[in-house]
């Protein structure tokens, strides 16, 4: 196999191949090869120093793939449980205790501040509104449109606690949708 067969493989294979390939540069692999990896590494654009080849095989892999970057992207959900003064009506909402409460309940609507929810990452800051209701078995999914940038979300209607999610304006929202 050669570094640059190596290194294809590599993109699309699962997390046990990509031990397995790591595995195999720590034990089986010459120098030779290794530095034939970097090359193939920086040959895709991938910055890498002189002594990347004597690098663990797990870490030589992945930065000659060019996934360090990717890999620092959040996926999962950050839990934000904030009350907050909503942007469209000015209702003061209160945290709801159990689950992250990011809209308000009274006129439904959020702010476009999340690209992963609860990280603030996006730079829009629009206000989305509720454009639709859904109903997944024993969940209530609201439908939401940017007004600023247009981006869709979903949201999980908040249906109990404290200070629930107002039901008429929910109903009155499926009637819409």
């Amino acid at each position: 196999m050669t570094p640059k067969a190596l290194l294809e493989a590599a993109d699309g294979a699962a997390r046990g191949e990509l031990k397995r390939l790591a595995a195999w540069l720590d034990d089986g692999a010459d120098r030779a090869f290794r530095e034939a990896l970097v090359a193939a590494g920086r040959a895709r654009g991938v910055d890498l120093p002189d002594d990347a080849v004597d690098w663990p095989g797990k870490k030589l892999l992945r930065r000659c793939r060019g996934e360090e970057a990717a890999a620092q992207v959040r996926k999962n959900p950050i839990h934000r449980d904030e009350g907050f003064v909503c942007a469209h009506c000015g209702a003061d909402v209160p945290p709801h205790g159990r689950t992250a409460r990011d809209h308000c309940p009274k006129c439904l609507r959020s702010l476009h501040v999340d690209v992963v929810p609860g990280d603030r990452a996006e730079d829009c800051g629009g206000i989305l509104d509720p454009v639709g209701v859904e109903v997944h078995g024993d969940r209530t999914v609201l439908r939401y449109k940017c007004r600023t940038c247009g981006a869709r979300r979903t949201n999980q209607a908040i249906l109990d606690g404290e200070v629930p999610d107002d039901w008429a304006v929910v109903i009155a929202l499926s009637a819409t949708s």
